[in-house]
């Protein structure tokens, strides 16, 4: 596939979806829900402001009231949560926009008082994260003591990821991301740090990998695979400070490959620490995007020269940014013109109201 003339800007097909440049916003969580997992109107505004991106990535989604590790994040297994996220895809698309979902499980990166009942989250075994989560109360603290999946839930969980899927056609998307990064649910069976089954799930590099990509199937028969993204952090320490697999590049490598076995839209690699600066020198993810071999959404402090590159050289076909959204809803305008970008607040990232979400202005406005 010859890259001549492929530049950020240029449009380009990601699997089935056509997408207007290579500039992806990254899930972003922003805390802005209500304690149902339903949005409120302001999110239509926030999102259309950002429709300028050749894809958006919506902020991670809980697939089930199980899956939430975070007061205030939205939910996708709900006809309200249908109808909320239905207008907030109905303004990106009128604003000319893409828009997929990333369903999310947080697994053991949970509290109990956000679980029904104030039962014990749930995890490949039953090892507590560190870290903290975000409370009801607007307090911090650190998720409860996990308990192990049964052999016999799997099931049940793939149906969780199924129902979500389907309700996220209902909802107008056009497709979804899969999150199997940052220490949440699907990395947790990955990583044989979190990872001490004995089951057919655990143990093995193959048994390891094989909820995930029955996930990622599963996720793949209602949408098509051409319009299923999956996201990997092999170097991810996030969510609960998750200890890194012992051999991550032979463990995601591997996952990888089975991934490309699937005919995916889409590889979206955070290359480093999350938050942290480019590490792509500490793994190989050149190796990862060949190991995968469909197109790649590269990620993680990417500023506009090393973006351009990134496109221009083939080491992807996209590059997400996600904090630069935040006080930049048209970051592409920005790229394009190579100017300044605004500063976020990081004291209303999470939880509130406009403030530090819908009031960003654009640059010409500034």
């Amino acid at each position: 596939m010859s890259h001549t003339g492929s530049d950020l800007f240029s449009p380009t097909r990601i699997g089935a979806i056509d997408v207007a440049n290579r500039i992806a916003m990254a899930p972003l969580t922003r805390s802005r829900a209500d304690m149902q997992g339903v949005h409120s109107e302001l999110a239509i505004e926030y999102y259309r402001q950002r429709a300028s991106a050749g894809l958006i990535i919506s902020e991670a989604t809980n697939i089930s009231r199980e899956g939430r590790g975070y007061a205030f994040t939205p939910g996708l297994y709900t006809e309200e949560h249908v109808a909320a996220w239905r207008k907030i895809t109905d303004a990106v698309h009128a604003a000319g926009g893409k828009i997929v979902n990333q369903l999310w499980h947080v697994g053991r990166v949970s509290h109990s008082s956000l679980q029904e009942n104030g039962a014990a989250p749930v995890a490949p075994s039953a090892i507590q994260a560190g870290e903290l989560v975000f409370l009801e109360s607007q307090t911090q603290a650190r998720p409860s003591m996990p308990r192990a999946l049964e052999t016999a839930e799997i099931p049940r969980l793939l149906e969780d990821y199924r129902h979500a899927a389907r309700l996220a056609k209902e909802a107008g998307f056009d497709g979804v991301e899969v999150h199997s990064a940052n220490g949440y649910l699907l990395e947790q069976f990955v990583r044989d740090s979190t990872n001490h089954r004995t089951d057919q799930y655990g143990g093995s590099l193959e048994n390891r990998v094989r909820f995930p990509v029955e996930v990622v199937t599963a996720v793949a028969d209602i949408w098509g695979a051409d319009r299923v993204g999956v996201r990997l952090s092999p170097l991810t320490r996030s969510a609960g400070d998750i200890p890194l697999d012992s051999d991550p590049e032979r463990t995601y490598l591997y996952y990888a490959e089975q991934l490309g076995k699937l005919g995916l839209a889409y590889l979206h690699c955070v290359e480093g620490q999350t938050r942290g600066s480019n590490a792509a020198s500490e793994f190989d993810f050149k190796k990862l995007h060949a190991a995968f071999g469909g197109l790649y959404i590269a990620n993680n402090s990417y500023q506009r020269q090393m973006a351009m590159d990134a496109v221009a050289s083939g080491h992807a076909d996209m590059v997400a940014f996600g904090r630069p959204f935040i006080a930049n809803p048209d970051l592409v305008e920005r790229l394009r013109l190579d100017a300044p970008w605004a500063e976020a607040d990081r004291n209303t990232f999470y939880g509130g109201g406009a403030e530090g979400y819908t009031d960003y202005p654009t640059y010409q406005a500034a």
